[in-house]
C-alpha cells in the first residue's frame, strides 16, 4: 500500500543516535503472514540512488507509524519475497503517474 501523506519515523541508530526516515509502502505477505515496511532516509527523497531500508514489522492495531516496532530481515529467502513485493509495489506506482 503507498502511502498518501509523507509519514516519517525516527530511527536510532546502534549509538543512540536517531535518523529520520520517510515511509514509502506498508504491505502484508499473506503467506507468511508478516507486514512490512520500506522506508527512505529523509535526506536521500529526491536522490536517484536512494537507499531504501525494508523491515519486518508489529504494530498494536493502530495506524501511528510511530508505534510500530521494527524487526530486522533475516533470511535470504524472506528478502527475496519482500524485494519481490517491493518491485511490483514499484512498477505499479510508476505506472499510476
Amino acid at each position: 500500500m503507498s502511502v498518501e501523506e509523507n509519514e516519517r519515523i525516527i530511527i536510532p541508530d546502534e549509538n543512540g543516535e536517531e535518523h529520520l526516515f520517510e515511509l514509502l509502502f506498508k504491505f502484508n505477505i499473506d503467506e507468511t503472514d508478516n507486514s512490512y515496511i520500506c522506508l527512505v532516509p529523509v535526506e536521500q527523497i529526491d536522490s536517484d540512488e536512494a537507499e531504501v531500508y525494508a523491515f519486518r514489522y508489529e504494530d498494536d492495531d493502530n495506524d501511528d507509524v510511530n508505534d510500530i516496532k521494527l524487526f530486522p530481515i533475516e533470511s535470504d529467502e524472506e528478502w527475496d519475497t519482500v524485494e519481490e513485493m517491493i518491485n511490483t509495489l514499484v512498477e505499479n506506482e510508476d505506472l499510476n503517474k
